[in-house]
């Protein structure tokens, strides 16, 4: 059966920030019939549930992947290692699981695919790819974005 890597929140686990989820039937039908692998990078990278809201903060989740921009949270508390950590440990669990894709939380610092909030605690949003995106894509993993997230 085919695999799928799934962002956690999005199959009813309350890992997001603010401890809740994002499950929603859109996402069940996407993985309806494939064999989803559910991860949270954040969790799983050391954060804790719930945490402070966290943006990227000079560029995307490339750019920390190069060394040239880092993951804050809204107290100014450095959380880079922890994304990269959990990013890396999400490409391993997609490796495991045989998945060719992933379908991630829009928007997130970690899961985000083409938008993400951009470093502000605004809420704006700038075109890029969260940390573990960015990994995944790296590593020929598609990654979509979930809708009605």
């Amino acid at each position: 059966m085919e695999t799928v890597l799934v962002s956690a929140c999005l199959r009813g686990v309350p890992c997001r920030f603010d401890g809740r989820h994002k499950a929603s039937p859109e996402v069940e039908t996407l993985v309806a019939g494939r064999e989803p692998v559910s991860f949270c990078p954040e969790t799983a990278g050391g954060l804790m549930t719930p945490r402070r809201p966290a943006e990227l903060v000079g560029g995307d989740g490339h750019a920390v992947l190069d060394g040239v921009a880092r993951v804050v949270d809204d107290m100014g508390r450095d959380v880079t290692a922890e994304f990269v950590a959990g990013a890396r440990l999400a490409l391993a669990a997609a490796r495991r699981g045989g998945c060719r894709e992933a379908l991630l939380m829009p928007r997130s610092p970690s899961c985000g695919r083409g938008t993400v909030y951009d470093g502000s605690f605004t809420g704006r949003l700038t075109a890029g790819d969260g940390v573990t995106a960015a990994l995944l894509e790296r590593n020929g993993i598609t990654v979509r974005p979930a809708p009605g997230a």
